[in-house]
């Protein structure tokens, strides 16, 4: 046969398949698509990232996430137990461990006393370990939630729980929703950006940013301190950037007739990415040029310009870990010029919260140490810098890790305490997170728990919860707050109603 009669043959017979055999699951699929887009904000077929009023007046208007990955210890930051003191290294109480399941522990462990002084900070009191002291200056800024509870007791499960409201891969992150139900206020740049430092990425990975089935433009956008800010942002080489717009506008009119033709929203997505990419080659290594700060603000943060730390790239970063790498810092000052510059929400995840004791570089005496120096400095000055800027009451802050640690010592490697290899196990009962800004009570213990730190006595507080209270304060209501896939209306907060907004804690 004839290959040029051939082809038109298999070009007439997928046209075929397309229209007729297939037709009527094409057909369902077209109003699933449309029905989803129907769902969305009206101006979204427009522009997905256009700046929209929440669904009632929030105090929040952007929101600085410090995710502290594999989650640090509130018995030695925020819980004080002088009661474990007392029963240092005494076998552990059999109701601690009855009908309990534990990532690492084995048999009967033992009691772990708290490994730092506590004292007490601010007109509130609250008490805070030596180990931050910075914070201690600004505790009366932020509501230290005592009382955080979690269903998950893993490292993946838990950060996906808390970022995107369910332990499974497939949902949209925190970031991705808070983009979809506001938008953007700056088009030249991402409505939701992510810094990473520590050397590793979460055990959950991207997906913690990721859109789910939120439409990709809403997906979180990773940002590096050096090199080129944004990966494969910079045009290739031989191509200019008057180029690079002709090709942009070809591909604009190809993607707008595929639109007509199928009316997939996905394909709006795609035109709007490549949009805000071209914009963002020229607004974002503007913004993330921390050498123009003043000198007083780097020293405040005590951030670098340019450094780059050998433990990102380590196959083992705790070992590299030093108290005065700058990294973490860079990115809390990032975040504050993000914000500044109008981004929806900032996401920083920093790794190496995982102490359990068991390994070089992951105890709670020597690298639990090295991670408060490097972070607490540049936490503090972040929520000072956004105040003195008239920045911090429209500003929600969230720091926590995914779950907490055990009153008890981890034992399955070592059953005798060892210098430099301290450690607790996962603890989801009861930790300790704090927000501040955006319209949440400065100066607040919410909660309290046993004198063990085991279990909450009071004002138990759960991921739904947390969830619930930051789309509240955004103005954005947890309840109505959905999106249509699939046939069902989903939420962040899940399909119950058991998540409570905190009012008790807000202004």
């Amino acid at each position: 046969m004839d290959p040029l009669l051939e082809n038109r043959l298999l070009e007439t017979r997928r046209h075929l398949l397309r229209t007729a055999g297939l037709g009527i699951g094409s057909m369902a699929m077209q109003a699933l698509l449309l029905k989803d887009a129907a769902a969305a904000p009206a101006n979204e077929t427009r522009n997905p990232l256009s700046a929209r009023p929440p669904l009632s007046a929030g105090r929040a208007k952007r929101v600085i996430y410090l995710h502290m990955a594999g989650s640090p210890s509130q018995l030695e930051l925020f819980e004080h137990k002088p009661a474990l003191q007392k029963l240092h290294l005494q076998d552990c109480p059999a109701s601690f461990l009855e009908g309990k399941r534990f990532a690492f522990i084995r048999g009967v462990p033992k009691i772990l006393a708290g490994q730092f002084a506590f004292q007490q900070h601010g007109e509130s009191g609250q008490w805070i370990s030596e180990l931050l002291p910075h914070f201690a200056s600004v505790a009366d800024r932020a509501c230290v939630i005592r009382t955080m509870q979690t269903d998950q007791f893993n490292h993946a499960p838990s950060q996906l729980f808390l970022q995107t409201g369910t332990p499974r891969l497939g949902n949209p992150s925190l970031g991705s929703w808070v983009t979809w139900g506001l938008g953007s206020v700056n088009e030249n740049l991402p409505g939701f950006v992510v810094l990473l430092s520590g050397g590793k990425t979460p055990d959950a990975g991207k997906s913690l940013w990721g859109s789910g089935f939120l439409p990709s433009v809403y997906q979180g956008v990773n940002c590096r301190t050096s090199g080129d800010p944004v990966l494969y942002l910079s045009n290739p080489e031989g191509m200019d950037r008057g180029l690079r717009r002709r090709m942009l506008d070809t591909l604009a009119e190809m993607n707008a007739e595929e639109f007509e033709r199928h009316g997939d929203p996905e394909t709006q997505t795609r035109i709007a990415q490549y949009e805000l990419a071209y914009r963002m080659q020229m607004s974002v290594p503007e913004v993330l040029d921390i050498s123009k700060e003043p000198k007083h603000i780097l020293e405040m943060y005590g951030a670098q310009p340019g450094y780059v730390s050998p433990a990102e790239s380590a196959d083992d970063p705790r070992v590299l870990y030093k108290g005065d790498d700058p990294t973490f810092a860079n990115n809390c000052l990032l975040a504050r010029r993000l914000v500044e510059s109008g981004v929806r929400f900032v996401q920083l995840y920093d790794w190496g919260w995982d102490h359990h004791g068991s390994s070089l570089g992951e105890s709670l005496d020597e690298t639990l140490p090295i991670k408060c120096q490097a972070s607490d400095r540049a936490i503090a000055a972040l929520i000072r810098d956004l105040e003195q800027r008239g920045l911090l009451d429209e500003t929600l802050i969230v720091w926590g890790g995914e779950f907490g640690r055990t009153p008890m010592m981890q034992n399955n490697v070592r059953s005798e305490l060892k210098k430099g290899y301290v450690g607790r196990d996962h603890h989801p009962y009861a930790f300790t997170m704090w927000m501040a800004g955006g319209g949440i009570q400065g100066g607040l213990s919410w909660g309290q728990t046993d004198e063990f730190g085991y279990y909450p006595v009071e004002n138990p507080t759960t991921v739904r919860d947390l969830q619930a209270t930051i789309l509240h304060v955004l103005g954005l209501d947890p309840y109505r707050f959905s999106y249509l896939y699939q046939g069902l209306q989903n939420r962040l907060i899940g399909p119950t109603d058991e998540g409570r907004v905190l009012q008790d804690i807000l202004i």
